[in-house]
C-alpha cells in the first residue's frame, strides 16, 4: 500500500507569497502543500513568536516550514502547535534544492584520516611556542603533533617538547631523518617517528614508538618490501609513506605510485605528505585539499601529514579536516563530494545569483517604504527602494544615486553592504544583505559544517537601515 502523501504548510510573507507559489507549482512536488501568508510584509521579520500566536489552524499539515531566517524556537513552537516545524532555505528560490539533494544533511562529525600536523621549526622555537603552535592545530583539527626537525640544526629542548606535549595530553610524533633524533624522540615518549627506512630499521628495536616507512630508495617501492616484512614478523605496528612529490618532480608518478602501493598491500596503513603539494603550489589551497584528501578516501590512507608554513597554506590544516569529514560522508553514502558541505567553497558558491534581473525587478516594484535593498544578479548590483531602482557593476556609481550625503551613518552603512555586493557578484559568491560573505573554512573566526554540522552563516554587527526581504 502507497504511504499517504505529505501534507506541508509554508509560511511566508506579504511580498514573497506569489514568488512561493510560482516555485511549488514548478517544482510539480509529491507532496501536498499549502501556502498561508502570515499578516507581515517580509517574510524574514516573522519570528516563533509571532507565528504562535497567530496561527490558530495548522490545516492538517503534517509538516510547517518557515522562512530559513525566521528567528526563535522552532521546537517549543512545534510542541505548541503539535506539528513538526523546520526552517526552510533562506532564499525562496533554493526551495528545489532544499526538497532535493540539498535536504539531506549529512553527519560530519566522523572521518577516518587522521591529520598529523607538523611544527617545521621546533629546533628553532621555545616549548611553550611548541605548546601554543600545539593547540592551535588542535582546534583546527590535528589528531597528531608533528615536532619537525631541522638537518644540522641543534635540537637539545626536543625531549622537553615532547615531554610536555604529552603531559599535555597531545599525541605526538617525531620527524627526522637523523637517527639521533629519532632515538630521543622515541625515548622521550612520541607514539610515531617519521620517517625510518630499511637501513634505520634498527631504530624500532630501541623504542616502543610506532614507525612510519618509506622507501631506501626514492621512488623504490621493492626497498620497502624487507621492512614491511620485518615488522609484520615482529608484529609491530607501523605505517608506509611512499611519499608525495611536488609538481613536475615527479608528482604524476608519485600518485600512481601510491596506488600501486595500496595494490600490492590492501591492508597496510599508509601515510600521504600532502605538504608537497599545498606548500609547493600557489594556488588556494581549499580545492588541493579537497582532491589529495579524495584520493586518501579511495586508497584507504588513514593518515596525512600536513604544514602551514607558506603563507597561502594558513589554512591547510583545517581544511584538510573539512576534507576529510566530506570524503567520509560521500564514501558512507556511495555519493558524489557534491552537496555535502560548503565548507570547501570558498571562493565561489554553487548557485551565487538565485534572482535574475527581472524578478528582482518585479520585487522592487512592490516596495512602498524608504528603506534600501540590496541584491545581485550576473548583470551587477542592484539598490532599490519605493523612491528608484538603479543598477552598477562599480559601488561607486551608485552614491550620486542614493541621497545619503548627509547621513553618515546611513552611508556607511550602504556602502560596507555593497561592497560585499560587489565581491560576491565578481567571484561568484551568493549575497545577503546584512550577512558577511560566507568564506567557508578559509576566513578566521567563520564556523564550518564540520565545527557544527548545519552551517549557519555568521551575522552582521552592523546597525540595520531596512527591513530585510
Amino acid at each position: 500500500m502507497n504511504a499517504e502523501p505529505e501534507r506541508i504548510l509554508f509560511l511566508t510573507g506579504k511580498l514573497a507569497e506569489k514568488q512561493l507559489r510560482q516555485i511549488l507549482a514548478a517544482m510539480e512536488p509529491d507532496f501536498y502543500y499549502k501556502v498561508k501568508e502570515m499578516g507581515v510584509k517580509v517574510a524574514a521579520l516573522m519570528t516563533t513568536d509571532m507565528i504562535g500566536r497567530r496561527l490558530k489552524d495548522t490545516e492538517g499539515a503534517s509538516r510547517i516550514v518557515i522562512p530559513g531566517r525566521c528567528r526563535g524556537d522552532i521546537e517549543a513552537l512545534s510542541q505548541q502547535l503539535g506539528v513538526p516545524v523546520e526552517r526552510g532555505p533562506e532564499e525562496v528560490k533554493d526551495l528545489p534544492l532544499y526538497f532535493g539533494k540539498g535536504a539531506h544533511h549529512y553527519d560530519l562529525s566522523q572521518y577516518q584520516t587522521k591529520i598529523f600536523a607538523e611544527i617545521v621549526d621546533a629546533p628553532n622555537i621555545g616549548v611553550d611556542e611548541v605548546i601554543k603552535r600545539a593547540y592551535y592545530y588542535k582546534a583546527n583539527g590535528a589528531d597528531v603533533i608533528d615536532i619537525g626537525c631541522l638537518p644540522g640544526t641543534p635540537f637539545p629542548h626536543l625531549a622537553d617538547c615532547i615531554r610536555t606535549l604529552k603531559q599535555e595530553g597531545f599525541t605526538v610524533s617525531i620527524d627526522s631523518l637523523e637517527d639521533e633524533d629519532l632515538i630521543a624522540g622515541g625515548k622521550a615518549g612520541a607514539d610515531y617517528m617519521l620517517s625510518l627506512t630499511e637501513k634505520s630499521l634498527w631504530i624500532a628495536d630501541e623504542v616502543a614508538t610506532t614507525p612510519i616507512l618509506i622507501p631506501q630508495a626514492h621512488g623504490d617501492l621493492s626497498t620497502l618490501d624487507k621492512a614491511i616484512e620485518t615488522l609484520q614478523r615482529k608484529s609491530r605496528a607501523f605505517i608506509v609513506d611512499p611519499i608525495l612529490d611536488p609538481i613536475h618532480f615527479g608528482f604524476t608518478e608519485s600518485i600512481v605510485r601510491n596506488f600501486e602501493f595500496r595494490q600490492r598491500y590492501p591492508d597496510i596503513e599508509m601515510m600521504m605528505g600532502v605538504g608537497n603539494l599545498t606548500e609547493l603550489t600557489h594556488a588556494d589551497t581549499s580545492g588541493m585539499n579537497a582532491l589529495l584528501l579524495g584520493i586518501c578516501s579511495e586508497l584507504n590512507i588513514n593518515h596525512i601529514l600536513a604544514t602551514e608554513v607558506s603563507k597561502h597554506a594558513c589554512r591547510a590544516i583545517r581544511e584538510a579536516d573539512c576534507a576529510r569529514r566530506i570524503m567520509f560522508a560521500a564514501k558512507q553514502s556511495n555519493s558524489l563530494p557534491k552537496h555535502i558541505s560548503a565548507d570547501l567553497l570558498t571562493v565561489h558558491d554553487t548557485a551565487p545569483f538565485p534572482y535574475r534581473l527581472d524578478e528582482i525587478q518585479a520585487i522592487a516594484a512592490e516596495i512602498k517604504d524608504p528603506s534600501y535593498r540590496i541584491q545581485v544578479s550576473s548583470e551587477g548590483l542592484h539598490v532599490f527602494n519605493r523612491e528608484g531602482f538603479h543598477s552598477a557593476q562599480d559601488p561607486f556609481d551608485l552614491y550620486p544615486k542614493l541621497g545619503v550625503e548627509t547621513d553618515g551613518g546611513h552611508a556607511f552603512y550602504l556602502g560596507v553592504e555593497l561592497a560585499r555586493a560587489q565581491i560576491a557578484w565578481q567571484l561568484g559568491k551568493r549575497f545577503t544583505q546584512d550577512q558577511q560573505l560566507n568564506w567557508g573554512c578559509a576566513a578566521q573566526g567563520m564556523e564550518t559544517e564540520a565545527d557544527l554540522h548545519t552551517f549557519k552563516p555568521a551575522g552582521s554587527t552592523l546597525k540595520k537601515h531596512h527591513d530585510p526581504e
